[in-house]
């Protein structure tokens, strides 16, 4: 019986590996660039660790399971509230601030689609510890920079949610919702839910307003017209961002519907994907509290790893590769051959089917090599292989030692 993959997860080959680690490296180096280093958390958690960070109607999405003692666990749907959980219970004592990044996989139970799959990929940073313009401008120059390496063509949008909170701030208990509305694009819904509770005609306008404003810095003096508000913080985070570099759109209506996001948020869109066109998305928040622990700042974002592979062109430096095709009876002369050139950062590769060499050569066509190095009776008594060039079909005869010379002739 042929047995398929589950919905909604992937199987790469070699090819597409290679790219998507080239890409990993990428991002892990410039995240060590900015003094971050990489921890792991466990690929399930107790589900209550999603319901505590975004209520109970996650469980929809994720994929839940009791073990053998009865215990509700959860494979985790996203990777924040992992790190803040370990945060509360391994390093909440450290010497603050906190960089930290993490490279895992992610699971949503969700209708598969272009762009979403139910096992997926997520590159991510958070900076713990500090309340200052100063992290979310560090943040935000890091996502710029990486997203900038790898060529894609985005646009930076950069909001505040302080900035709408202020403006829902007289609807009390009821602005949460609101702000989720605002959250998901869905002004027809915020417009049916400000007149159900009976919001007069002028403040509808004025949120709606404030929701609207989207460009250069320039709309922050649009926005004091219309609310009281201290924009100091976002005014000097701007100044940082413009100093570095970062070009960005000023976008009130960026939004989140979780009451523990503080302030700065910001998101990454692709000018090359369709409905899905998001490829990054964070802001500043406070978890550690629902976890056990103290109030704690923190800034962070996370990247669809996935998405942007769809979108980056970006080739795996090309190493050498060699087989090492061998007579009859120098089978221990091949290994020992190739194992020279692998300590030589060569690829390197033995026929182990036994095959004639013929075969052998051809089997080294078939998967590209540059070279054939051939072995035979007559060599290994002058310390000598005969090399053949793949590419321009030359053959010569060198010292077994001046092998790893061939790395050059690519």
């Amino acid at each position: 019986m042929k047995i398929e993959r589950p919905r909604g997860t992937r199987d790469f080959l070699p090819e597409e590996m290679e790219k998507r680690r080239t890409i990993e490296r990428k991002l892990r180096e410039i995240a060590e660039s900015f003094g971050y280093r990489e921890v792991s958390t466990p690929t399930f958690e107790h589900s209550e660790l999603f319901k505590l960070k975004s209520g109970e109607g996650i469980v929809d999405e994720m994929y839940v399971f009791k073990d053998k003692s009865g215990r509700e666990l959860a494979l985790r749907p996203e990777l924040t509230a992992p790190i803040i959980r370990f945060f509360v219970n391994e390093c909440s004592n450290f010497p603050k601030p906190l960089r930290f990044y993490y490279f895992e996989n992610c699971f949503r139970y969700e209708r598969p689609q272009k762009g979403r799959y139910r096992e997926f990929w997520q590159f991510g940073v958070e900076l713990i510890g500090s309340d200052s313009y100063l992290a979310d401008a560090e943040v935000i120059i890091l996502a710029d920079k990486m997203l900038k390496s790898l060529g894609i063509d985005y646009e930076l949008h950069i909001g505040h949610v302080g900035i709408l909170r202020n403006a829902l701030s007289f609807l009390a208990d009821k602005a949460s919702k609101a702000m989720r509305l605002i959250d998901k694009r869905d002004e027809e819904g915020l417009e049916n839910f400000l007149k159900e509770i009976g919001v007069k005609e002028e403040t509808k306008q004025k949120i709606k307003a404030i929701m609207n404003l989207k460009g250069g810095r320039e709309i922050i003096e649009d926005a004091k017209k219309l609310l009281d508000y201290d924009f100091s913080y976002l005014e000097r985070l701007l100044d940082v961002l413009d100093s570095a570099g970062v070009v960005y759109t000023l976008n009130l209506g960026v939004a989140r519907g979780l009451d523990y996001y503080t302030g700065v948020v910001f998101e990454f869109y692709s000018n090359d994907l369709g409905a899905q066109k998001q490829i990054c998305g964070g802001g500043s928040y406070e978890l550690a509290q629902l976890f056990g622990g103290i109030k704690t700042p923190a800034t962070g974002f996370a990247i669809g790893f996935d998405r942007i592979c769809e979108l980056v062109d970006l080739k795996p430096e090309k190493k050498t590769k060699v087989v090492v095709v061998y007579f009859r009876g120098l089978e221990k002369k091949a290994f020992e051959v190739a194992e020279n050139l692998r300590s030589s950062g060569l690829i390197a590769v033995v026929d182990v089917m036994e095959r004639s060499l013929k075969k052998q050569l051809s089997y080294a066509n078939d998967i590209n090599a540059d070279f054939a190095v051939i072995i035979g009776e007559e060599e290994v008594k002058k310390g000598e292989v005969s090399v053949k060039d793949l590419r321009s079909g030359e053959q010569f005869r060198i010292q077994t030692e001046m092998l790893p010379l061939l790395s050059s002739k690519r």
